[in-house]
């Protein structure tokens, strides 16, 4: 793979208070050695969409257990393309029905992860990715 790290930016979107996850997920990320930013509890879309564009990250990931994710992970979709990073790998994962994770694979989403995914699995879903992107920027 490239020696360009990879940035990610971990996010909470909505009311959600619950944030072990995605500290353990965010922690994993940078044990894999990727640059990581965790913006912490309740941002909203926009706020996401800032800190993602300020940061210059490559990968957005969202973790939510409250149950908004259709009406919060389309709107962080719709805010990064505004700021033009439609193209950044967009991840996600906490309670969400499968139907909803197909819908919001088919809305940008690259992929979803459910409870009980093994936490080194998303990294490793993360670094192949941009690993693809990356060789594609480089073509």
């Amino acid at each position: 793979m490239s020696e360009r790290k990879i940035r990610v930016l971990v996010a909470k979107p909505g009311l959600d208070g619950h944030d072990r996850g995605a500290k353990t997920v965010a922690t994993v990320l940078r044990d894999h050695g990727m640059e990581v930013v965790y913006t912490g509890l309740h941002q909203t879309p926009e706020m996401i969409a800032e800190a993602a564009t300020q940061e210059d990250v490559d990968v957005v990931g969202l973790s939510i257990l409250s149950g908004a994710h259709m009406e919060l992970f389309p709107r962080v979709r719709e805010e990064l393309v505004k700021r033009g990073k439609g193209d950044v790998l967009l991840v996600g994962g906490g309670i969400i029905p499968y139907d909803d994770m197909e819908k919001l694979e088919q809305g940008g989403y690259a992929r979803l992860f459910g409870p009980g995914t093994r936490t080194d699995d998303i990294a490793e879903y993360i670094k192949s990715e941009m690993a693809r992107r990356f060789a594609q920027e480089t073509a």
